[in-house]
């Protein structure tokens, strides 16, 4: 199943220290739904931080890793 596989794939992104935003996955795992793969880590118990940060006037949510 997709779904799995971009789970997977976002938590080993994460794991190795880096950030990523929505528009970020949609270029490196094909996820148009950053924030329900978000959730189902946080719910698998993975400590997930959540920081709103600006892009070209926009404001978007920027995940990482938490300590």
């Amino acid at each position: 199943m997709k779904t799995i596989s971009q789970t997977k794939d976002i938590l080993n992104h994460l794991a190795a220290g880096e950030r990523l935003t929505a528009i970020d996955a949609l270029k490196q795992f094909h996820c148009f739904r950053l924030a329900a793969r978000i959730a189902d880590l946080r719910n698998d118990g993975w400590d997930i931080r959540t920081k709103m940060i600006e892009n070209n006037g926009k404001r978007l949510a920027e995940y990482r890793m938490g300590k």
